[in-house]
């Protein structure tokens, strides 16, 4: 066992599932460990994510266990990816980190679709917004969010404008980010990127109630090449990462497709934008 171990949250995932199988065939942990050839307090440790799960491992205990063999060859995938996070020791974001490499993301895009919980979508917000959403906590971030918004910027002004749908609830227009004064020139701001040609915004109000990926916000991105998939950017204060299965897009893309279907239309919603722009 390696020294002064500490289980993740993958490895503890893993010994209750071996646990499980040891159950399921009605052994106890002396019994299991004869068959296996371990001892029963090493079986134990594994069940408890008390020490790792190697790969050699968890397969024989599939084997002696009679297991399927794509769910042991699964838990097997997952003690080995337990066991090279480990060996790197090194988050992925020492590696690469989305949240820098997105601003490079958006310059290669055509397409860009946004849903937001509690701000106005990156791409249009100004720097006064932005300094009140990050100046007390995160310079940095502060930092990024301004290369979004000069690559927006650059974009929307170019021979080749992104295409942009956003959707975020009525409550980012109440909500006093800044105070007044910033506030109104934001909302004011939305209103005139919401004239260009390749800009779509939609209100989801108040009255709309629960709606699909809701507290869940995302970018998903679309590029010009067939051998560039689509990705989702999604980020919260502590990491930021990209969705690129095909499944996790299908999941966004319905997602995005129920929002846009419950928001207001572009009409109502820029209505609804000019109302609140007036009564700050």
């Amino acid at each position: 066992m390696p020294k002064d171990f500490q289980a993740t949250a993958l490895e503890r995932a893993v010994g209750p599932k071996l646990a499980d199988w040891r159950e399921e065939r009605g052994l106890s942990l002396v019994e299991a460990g004869r068959l296996v050839g371990f001892s029963s307090a090493k079986l134990s440790m594994m069940e408890n994510a008390i020490q790792p799960s190697p790969t050699v491992d968890v397969m024989a205990l599939g084997y002696v266990y009679r297991v399927p063999t794509p769910e042991w060859q699964f838990v097997m995938s997952q003690a080995q990816h337990a066991a090279d996070l480990r060996m790197f020791q090194q988050p992925l974001a020492a590696i690469f980190d989305p949240t820098d490499d997105f601003p490079l993301l958006i310059a290669d895009a055509t397409r860009l679709r946004t849903f937001t919980t509690d701000t106005v979508p990156t791409i249009f917000q100004l720097a006064d917004y932005t300094a009140a959403i990050t100046r007390r906590n995160d310079p940095a971030k502060a930092a990024q969010l301004l290369r979004v918004r000069k690559t927006w910027t650059t974009r929307s002004g170019g021979d080749d404008p992104l295409a942009v749908e956003a959707v975020f609830p009525e409550a980012v227009l109440r909500q006093l980010v800044g105070g007044r004064r910033v506030l109104k020139a934001q909302l004011l701001h939305l209103m005139e990127v919401s004239e260009l040609p390749e800009v779509s915004l939609r209100v989801v109000a108040h009255s709309a109630g629960g709606y699909p990926a809701m507290s869940c916000p995302f970018t998903w991105l679309s590029f010009p090449h067939r051998q560039h998939n689509d990705v989702v950017y999604t980020e919260t204060f502590l990491r930021s990462e990209y969705m690129e299965t095909r499944a996790q897009v299908e999941q966004t893309a319905e997602r995005f497709s129920a929002l846009r279907t419950i928001a207001l239309d572009e009409n109502q919603s820029m209505e609804l934008i000019t109302e609140a722009a007036t009564l700050i």
